[in-house]
């Protein structure tokens, strides 16, 4: 019933993307518009007590306990578990966003006069703020409780089953299955549009360095070319292909970041990054809770209301692969592992390619902002072109886009295998090619009749009710981490008495 009111509803959407795209581009802006200017503080509040209570129970008690039996070990190294909820989490995005969100918020600042210092400073701020541990901390809220309830308790590996605590054998009822539903539909809008979009960036990229034509024909070949090759990295199954693309992926980012670094303009990334990260901890907690209740400034809204929608709505997807590679490890190490990571690589990421854009546009002249204006697609690759030896740079950099692109489209279809399969942590080759091809197909109907984009609001608004998931997920994990605690000390002082007993 689950697969099949999902596909109900996700096909519904297509079909009015494809029949009456501007309708649905005006319905789901209109709720989006609703969802922002009325919860954005709901979004940010909830936002900031998950990213609490993730680093809370690093240091907590509980940090002791495994992901899975207490003498399970990692199934992955650190480097392969790393690179894998990378590359799943957000790697395509920090490609495409790393030079272009610091200059879009130089040209257009939440506060203050644009193009100037303090612009600047603003815009790399706001950047690791977006891309840093708020993000991450919701992720980890859903991989962790998912980790621990299939691999320690043994239940399903579905998001509905982390409210057993809460609501018991109901988890199989009316509650449980509106969770689920709402995981994958979430899941599925989000693949389908980041199928199409992108394809558009690969585009942008083939364009820029080859010269081949930005056309709508061009991107529907270029999702066709990426089903094959994601679905025969599917067929290859988890250990052998996302784990051997993600680990590529990594080396080539890496590859890339430390080109970049040294040809670039070192010392001042290097300064940037230490004045930038000192002022992203100082202010994280104004910047968690800033709203613009006295101003009609819409900043706040268009960038981190719609980011943190974005990364709620892209919660299961994310959660439920990183849970599915993350048995064995305790949860101090799964949480500082997620978070810190991830988050500090984001920071030097975007200190190294957009401290190099902004150092090109403030004192070479370079045309980075005017470049961003005109076409998002192409400031990645003008600003390394402006370096030495920046065409070989602009073929790795797209060489990356589409190895990501591959990566979290590959992961996709697993995580909609799983939860179309009853939880299943391995779904059948037959399933993961049938989430493959119908997402693949989305795209391309969407693509063609410009609903991308209303396609894209609408998965955000399935934010808001996964909101209220994740606060009350935290009550259930809670409650099952104390039940366990207590539990533990009720054998451990049963242990004691039986070493007294046998001493005396």
């Amino acid at each position: 019933m689950v697969f099949l009111i999902s596909i109900v509803i996700i096909l519904s959407f297509v079909l009015w993307g494809l029949f009456a795209p501007q309708h649905l581009s005006e319905t789901t802006d209109v709720a989006l518009s609703f969802a922002t200017n009325r919860f954005g503080w709901f979004y940010l509040i909830a936002a900031l007590i998950i990213l609490v209570y993730s680093l809370y129970l690093a240091f907590s008690k509980f940090g002791h306990i495994r992901l899975g039996d207490d003498d399970d070990e990692p199934e992955y190294s650190n480097l392969s578990w790393f690179a894998m909820l990378f590359s799943a989490g957000m790697g395509i995005g920090l490609v495409f966003w790393g030079v272009a969100e610091p200059i879009s918020h130089f040209m257009t600042p939440p506060s203050g006069e644009p193009l100037t210092a303090d612009a600047a400073r603003t815009a790399l701020r706001y950047s690791f703020f977006h891309w840093g541990l708020h993000p991450w901390g919701i992720y980890t809220l859903v991989s962790l409780g998912l980790a621990y309830f299939t691999f320690r308790k043994g239940f399903k590996g579905l998001i509905s089953w982390t409210f057993y605590p809460l609501l018991g054998n109901r988890v199989n009822g009316p509650i449980g299955k509106v969770i689920d539903i709402l995981a994958i539909i979430a899941t599925a809008f989000g693949v389908a549009t980041s199928l199409g979009l992108g394809a558009m960036q690969i585009n942008g990229g083939l364009h820029h360095v080859f010269g081949l034509p930005s056309t709508i024909t061009m991107q529907l070949i270029i999702i066709g070319i990426v089903t094959v090759l994601f679905l025969l990295s599917s067929i290859s199954g988890l250990d052998k292909g996302i784990r051997l693309l993600s680990n590529t992926n990594l080396l080539m980012a890496i590859g890339l970041l430390i080109i970049t670094f040294l040809i670039g303009p070192t010392w001042f990334i290097l300064d940037t990054f230490t004045t930038t990260l000192g002022s992203y901890l100082q202010n994280i907690i104004q910047m968690s809770l800033r709203l613009t209740p006295f101003s009609e400034n819409s900043w706040i809204a268009n960038w981190t209301l719609f980011y943190w929608a974005w990364w709620i709505a892209w919660a299961p997807f994310v959660g439920s692969f990183i849970a599915r590679v993350s048995k064995g490890r305790t949860i101090k190490e799964f949480v500082l592992g997620t978070m810190l990571l991830p988050s500090g690589f984001s920071f030097i990421w975007f200190a190294t390619f957009g401290s190099t854009a902004l150092h090109l546009e403030i004192f070479q002249g370079k045309p980075i902002a005017a470049a961003v204006k005109a076409d998002l697609t192409s400031a990645l690759f003008i600003t390394l072109e402006s370096l030495p030896g920046g065409t070989f740079l602009a073929v790795l950099a797209t060489a990356l886009i589409v190895t990501f692109f591959i990566t979290s489209a590959d992961s996709a279809t697993f995580v909609l295998g799983m939860m179309s399969s009853d939880g299943n942590p391995n779904p059948t080759t037959g399933i993961k090619l049938t989430w493959g091809i119908f997402t693949s197909l989305i795209a391309s109907v969407l693509l063609m009749s410009g609903g991308l984009n209303a396609l894209q609001t609408a998965s955000i608004m399935t934010a808001l009710p996964f909101t209220i998931v994740l606060l009350c997920m935290i009550v259930s994990i809670s409650r099952a981490l104390h039940d366990e605690e207590r539990e533990y000390r009720k054998k451990e002082k049963q242990r004691r008495k039986k070493l007294d007993e046998l001493l005396l």
